[in-house]
């Protein structure tokens, strides 16, 4: 499996696939390319489905500047790789190829050329199922957040530590504000007014809407465009930094805590990204939701005590209770219903947790036979419901 630093990126929304690749990728032909005069960029499958919404016109555009960039949408061109495909031109000043480059944005704001390898590219981690890596750590007298630090080095300490400090940014830069997000849905933000009512209640109550309250804040922030982290893209950019900010808050959680649980969310989510996907546009919303929810699971079972048997159990049953889920967004904006999936995922968690604590942590089915169940699920979907807005929820009409 990759890094953590492969899982975890900061940038801007609203979408890992369709916004942060795409960026990457037209930042490095651009820099391959310096002598050229314009560009063209063909988008094709998911990419032309919902770039407009997604802003992946504007994103390539933007970073090809100066020099202008002709952007084709090619909806109707799918490639077997993956569904994410776009191919940039480099032309000369009297308007002859320099260059092509055919890539894909396959999750997570990676970006691969056809035929590469699509798993554990750099090997940073020797074990690649949650099985092994359990029997490492019983063996071994471990953790989980100590296999992770075994494996990617002391260092990793820093860079949990900036992607920590992203997510509490996004959160505050979330909580500050009250506008409508851009597009035509008109969608308000509600992370303030839900934080300000959670405030002034004294119930078990107050606990859940400040959860809800932290998880919208990010995921409007990723909606508008804002600086969020993709954990594990930035569909699902909410659902552990919502979380997370509200277990610090209400339990006094030391930093080092915070960066242990965030370990063990990467972890979970690496296993994902290495066994089946975390891209909408593959999977369906099953691959960026409940990858997310089960990243927030196992963080949040081993912040409250849980012991390996029973972290592995919470991350498994929020995966499995989001199986099938389709990416439907309405007018390929990343907002209805995306937003709201954050924060019920966020939830959601939570209560994987609180159910897995309540037993011995054993199960029938494990983490390994959901994330392969949920990559041939994902298979199975039919393309309208895999981040086209060609079916399910997007079919209905708001302009």
């Amino acid at each position: 499996m990759d890094s953590l630093k492969e899982l975890f990126k900061i940038g801007n929304g609203p979408s890992s696939s369709h916004t942060m690749g795409p960026e990457r990728a037209a930042k490095r032909f651009k820099e391959e390319n310096p002598s050229a005069a314009s560009f063209k960029a063909e988008l094709y499958g998911s990419l032309a489905l919902t770039g407009k919404g997604h802003l992946t016109d504007w994103i390539i555009e933007e970073t090809l500047k100066p020099q202008p960039t002709e952007i084709i949408w090619k909806p109707e061109v799918v490639h077997e790789y993956h569904t994410n495909g776009m191919k940039l031109f480099a032309y000369d000043k009297d308007g002859s190829l320099l260059n092509d480059w055919l890539v894909f944005s396959v999750g997570g704001g990676t970006i691969m050329e056809e035929g590469q390898q699509r798993k554990g590219g750099s090997q940073v981690y020797d074990l690649n199922t949650m099985e092994d890596i359990m029997k490492w750590c019983k063996d071994n007298n471990k953790e989980l957040w100590e296999y992770v630090v075994a494996m990617e080095g002391e260092e990793i300490w820093d860079f949990l530590e900036e992607i920590w400090d992203a997510m509490s940014d996004s959160v505050k830069s979330g909580l500050s504000k009250s506008d409508v997000l851009p597009g035509v849905l008109k969608y308000p933000r509600r992370a303030q007014t839900i934080y300000r009512k959670a405030t002034k209640q004294n119930s078990p109550d107050a606990f859940r809407g400040k959860i809800f309250a932290y998880t919208l804040a990010v995921s409007e922030e990723n909606g508008g465009g804002g600086r969020v982290v993709t954990s594990p893209t930035c569909g699902a950019s909410g659902v552990v930094p919502g979380l997370l900010y509200a277990l610090k808050e209400e339990y006094d959680l030391p930093k080092e805590e915070v960066l242990k649980g965030l370990a063990i969310a990467g972890l979970i989510g690496n296993l994902i990204k290495e066994n089946a996907t975390i891209s909408g546009a593959e999977g369906g919303c099953q691959a960026e939701i409940g990858a997310a929810c089960a990243m927030a699971a196992g963080m949040t079972a081993f912040l409250l005590g849980g012991f390996i048997e029973q972290i592995e159990y919470a991350a498994e049953m929020a995966l499995e209770h989001h199986l099938g889920l389709t990416c439907d967004p309405i007018g390929g904006y990343v907002q209805v219903p995306c937003i709201e999936r954050n924060a019920k995922a966020a939830v959601r968690a939570l209560d994987s947790v609180i159910y897995s604590l309540y037993t011995d942590g054993k199960h029938l089915v494990t983490f390994d036979q959901v994330v392969e169940t949920m990559k041939r699920t994902g298979h199975d979907l039919r393309y309208e419901y895999k981040e086209t807005s060609l079916g399910g929820l997007a079919d209905l009409k708001f302009e």
